[in-house]
This record gives structure tokens, sequence and C-alpha cells, in this order.
């Protein structure tokens, strides 16, 4: 896979291995970020970044100035990672809840989010009363999400896969159902919605190479998957301008 990560090579292994919390957090952006209009000078918000790699990548990486949002890990946990990389005053530190954002309305030109959407995104009601209007009109929102290949009613679970499934895979979806959610936002026009060509090898590479920081349980799922049904989806999506259409991006 070295060709498609031309930008994440560059990252020390065991820094990443040691702070990511799930699919290796940078490659999944480094893809995402093929599918964006990021350019130097943007505000750019990272929501539900974690240990702040992901915001710490597109500061190094496109020059934007990012805001690391999460409520799991201590602003100063990360504001101590983020001063390591020599980004203090590029990237600010924010411990916030999804809904309880402490933004300006329009404020940011593009919003990513990489492993964290699914878990407050999912309400169809998220899209427009919580992020989207956080975005300049034009701008973007990129979201990568664990998911599934094809729809698991409720209740029910892949084959091979039933000793593993339980009420936190109900955020699981495809990329059919997270586009049919984006289409009722009044003010997100969807650009890009697919299953990651790669994104289940990412996750289990990441699994095998956090060796004791990993989760077995992971781990057994994911080799149990013989059908096939866990994926990653990326979706990519542009804030409709005042009268509904969409504003016109410069290079």
């Amino acid at each position: 896979m070295a060709t498609e990560f031309v930008k994440s090579m560059k990252y020390d292994k065991d820094w990443i291995r040691l702070n990511m919390m799930g699919p290796n957090p940078i490659q999944l952006l480094e893809l995402l970020s093929n599918k964006m209009d990021l350019r130097q000078g943007m505000r750019v918000l990272d929501l539900g970044c974690g240990m702040a790699l992901t915001s710490i990548f597109l500061a190094m990486e496109f020059n934007v100035e990012t805001w690391a949002t999460d409520l799991w890990i201590p602003a100063s946990a990360n504001y101590k990672r983020i001063i390591e990389a020599g980004l203090d005053g590029k990237v600010h530190p924010i411990h916030a809840e999804a809904h309880d954002l402490p933004y300006a309305d329009e404020f940011f030109d593009a919003v990513v989010s990489i492993d964290a959407y699914h878990y407050f995104g999912t309400d169809p009601g998220y899209m427009d009363g919580y992020c989207a209007r956080l975005l300049k009109p034009g701008g973007q929102i990129g979201v990568v999400v664990p998911g599934v290949s094809y729809e698991i009613g409720a209740g029910l679970s892949p084959e091979g896969l039933e000793e593993f499934w339980d009420k936190d895979f109900d955020t699981f979806h495809t990329a059919d159902w997270w586009e049919s959610l984006w289409k009722k936002s009044n003010m997100i026009e969807t650009e890009v919605c697919e299953k990651m060509p790669l994104g289940k090898k990412i996750w289990q590479e990441s699994e095998w190479r956090q060796g004791e920081h990993g989760s077995d349980n992971d781990k057994r799922m994911l080799m149990a998957d013989k059908n096939d049904a866990l994926a990653m989806i990326m979706l990519t999506g542009r804030r409709k301008c005042k009268t509904g259409g969409l504003i016109e991006t410069s290079e």
C-alpha cells in the first residue's frame, strides 16, 4: 500500500501505533484528503480527533490551522503532543462533546472526522443542527467511519460474527445508508459516498501492529469476517450557499 500513503509514510510508526485508537487514522485521512480541497491557511475542525494525530497531520501536510476536538481525550494531553510536534498555535486542543461545540457559525473552511462520526452523526438532525452550520458556505466536510458492506437488520448479525455483534454495532451501516441520511440535510450536498477499497486492509493491519495495545476481540472479529461484512465508509459533502446552490471553489 506504499504508493497510496506517500504522506503518512513519513511519520514514525511507533508514534502512530502508541497513539492511535483504532484503524490507522493518518492513513484513513490521507485517502480522504484525496477527495477534499484542503488548502493552506484554511481553518479545519477535526471532530473526534482522539489523540490529535489527524490534527497534527492536517497542519503538517496542508499547512492549515486545526481545532483538535475530542470528548474522551483531555485537551492537556493532546496539547503535549501538539507541542512535541512543534505546532503550538497551529493546532488548538479543545475538550468538547459533539452536541455542544464551542464554535461560531460559519467559522470553518472544512470539517473532518476520522473513525468518530458514527458515535454521534447517525441522528438525522445532527448534520444540520450541530455540524454543517459551523461550515462556511462552500466549505467541505469529510468523514470516514467503520461500517458494513451490506445492511444488517435490527437484532441480527453478519454470518460468522454472531459472538462479536452487540448493540454497539448499531451504528455500522453501508455507504448507501449514509448517503440516504446525508440527502436529508438541507445544508450539505453529498459529493462522495463509498466503501473504501483499502479500508478493511488498513483496519486489519492496524490491529496487528498495535500488538498488546490492540483489541484481541477486534482481531478475532476481523479474522472471522470471511464474508467481508466489515468495511470502512468514506463520505464528503459541501455546504450549500444561502440560495441552495453550491459556491464555486478557487484553485
